[in-house]
């Protein structure tokens, strides 16, 4: 496929390129965790599998459930506009915020961190736009949960996201967008249960949101209850987003303390996408804002239009777009595809989603691209593993959404 990532290739660029992907595993890990996984960089993957077909409708081991809906009504108050969602899901926020805290006084068994989120953290709120000040608070108000960790449980998902998504056009011109929502890596290993305990937690807290102005549809997304900004959406008839952190020593916990601070002129991630699909106009506007926005942490935006070609991933530094790689029909890129690293670097070897994505969709070939065929794509390990919560299937026409909640049964890939 033209305009595809290169491959790791041959010769002395080969060597070169995968001594530096040796070299961020060395980085990322001590030697004892380097001598367990030595076989498994040097052996093909053993929790790779063959392309997966016909996994579409939804069922059997893979399938772990289906996702209800809510509305959120802008025309109410902020501090009102999730009070239904909480009086649903309070229990099961309060058992994955739980589990937040659980980790952090593992690491901090003296209960300052937990005590300094509950006491010094809600004061940040104050600093937050408007409306996100105010719908912080409410969701505090109605889940009873301290608005100190409710702030925290919003910053995650500016440093934890770890996900592929996808745009393909077919051969008429019709554009679909999906995604894999993989989230809580290094967020506690359940050994008798062989999961992520904070993955397992999220599921329950999945739903699927459709934001209203005078009782119609403003955009839709796929969100954790608690949670208001935006990781997947859909404006109706103009664009498709999701959003996958992309990870860097300028990361996201760099700008967020910047935040504490007192810089202030960096936009938070998901407070980012959710403006662009309350606001933007049109798919070029929502690609302008995504691309030129100051951010506080570097992310992958991938977004889809409605017409022919309008299908990108817009690379971000917290300052600039570094990259913006479209569909080009003609020169033969049907699809982009977007995990967590730079199409131009090959990606961290013990983490290698890309490569057997790009095989699938290959083999699917455009005639044949579909949203059942993208959701067989992406219900293959090791793109499907053991951090994704669910699987989002959008097309921009109608603002059509559907998510499944995923498991996956072993042998499968922690990440």
């Amino acid at each position: 496929m033209t305009g595809a990532p290169s491959p790791a290739g041959k010769g002395s660029e080969g060597r070169r390129r995968r001594r530096m992907a040796a070299g961020w595993g060395r980085a990322l890990l001590p030697p004892a965790a380097l001598l367990v996984l030595a076989p498994l960089v040097l052996a093909p993957d053993p929790y790779g599998e063959d392309c997966k077909t016909k996994t579409y409708p939804p069922s059997g081991p893979t399938f772990k459930g289906n996702v209800p809906t809510y509305i959120i009504n802008l025309d109410l108050p902020p501090s009102k506009r999730w009070d239904e969602l909480m009086r649903d899901k309070k229990t099961e926020l309060k058992t994955v915020v739980q589990n937040i805290k659980d980790i952090a006084n593992t690491f901090f068994p003296s209960g300052k961190i937990v005590d300094i989120v509950d006491h010094k953290v809600s004061h940040l709120t104050e600093t937050l736009p408007y409306p996100f000040n105010e719908e912080l608070q409410g969701i505090a108000n109605s889940s009873g949960v301290p608005l100190g960790e409710i702030v925290i449980f919003n910053i995650f998902y500016e440093i934890f996201t770890v996900c592929t998504s996808i745009v393909a056009e077919d051969k008429t011109g019709k554009l679909y967008h999906a995604r894999n929502l993989d989230f809580g890596l290094f967020l506690g290993w359940d050994v008798k249960n062989n999961s992520w305990t904070l993955t397992r937690e999220l599921k329950p807290t999945v739903v699927n949101l459709d934001f209203q102005r005078n009782n119609k549809t403003v955009f839709r997304s796929t969100n954790f209850a608690g949670y208001i900004g935006m990781v997947s959406g859909v404006k109706p008839d103009l664009f498709t987003l999701t959003m996958n952190e992309r990870f860097s020593l300028d990361g996201g916990y760099v700008g967020i303390f910047e935040w504490f601070l007192g810089r202030r002129d960096g936009m938070w991630m998901g407070f980012l996408t959710r403006a662009v699909l309350e606001n933007a106009t049109s798919y070029q506007d929502a690609k302008d804002k995504l691309a030129k926005t100051r951010l506080l942490a570097p992310a992958y935006f991938i977004l889809g239009g409605k017409n022919s070609g309008e299908g990108c991933v817009i690379t971000r530094s917290r300052t600039a777009a570094l990259d913006i790689w479209d569909l080009d029909i003609k020169k033969g890129t049907w699809y982009v595809l977007e995990t967590n690293y730079d199409r131009w670097k090959p990606p961290l070897i013990l983490d290698n989603r890309r490569t057997p994505a790009m095989k699938c969709l290959n083999q699917t070939t455009q005639e044949n691209i579909s949203l059942p065929t993208i959701y067989d794509v992406l219900s293959t390990k090791p793109v499907l593993n053991k951090l994704t919560v669910c699987t989002t299937l959008m097309e921009v026409y109608n603002g059509h959404t559907e998510t499944y909640l995923r498991e996956c049964p072993d042998p499968c890939s922690p990440w």
